[in-house]
């Protein structure tokens, strides 16, 4: 059975573009490791202020397997991906809450 990974990321006011920059310069990481599903990073709107980061992995080992890789501590490291002159920048996130789900049920169009 799937489990989903959503990371509840708050974010200073008018960040959202550079924390939409740092997802994209590290998109394809997370597609190649094993156990991988479905990354979605989602923009809040309505009512929401903060960004909501959804990963669906085979199981909750290929997802621990995941962030315990030297792949998730390089996409995660101050200073890293490959910023002009090794700056480390600042980071972005002013805090996150990891919520955690198994999947019930899974529609997808057309099938």
């Amino acid at each position: 059975m799937s489990v989903v990974k959503i990371n509840a990321i708050t974010i200073p006011e008018g960040m959202g573009p550079q924390l939409e920059g740092r997802f994209a310069g590290r998109a394809k990481m997370v597609e190649q490791f094993e156990g991988f599903e479905d990354f979605q990073l989602l923009r809040p709107t309505e009512g929401e202020s903060r960004y909501f980061v959804y990963t669906r992995w085979a199981s909750e080992e290929h997802f621990q397997a995941w962030m315990n890789s030297q792949d998730f501590e390089r996409g995660h490291a101050s200073g890293q991906g490959g910023h002009p002159g090794g700056a480390a920048p600042k980071p972005v996130a002013q805090g996150a809450d990891l919520m955690s789900f198994e999947v019930v049920e899974h529609v997808v169009k057309g099938s």
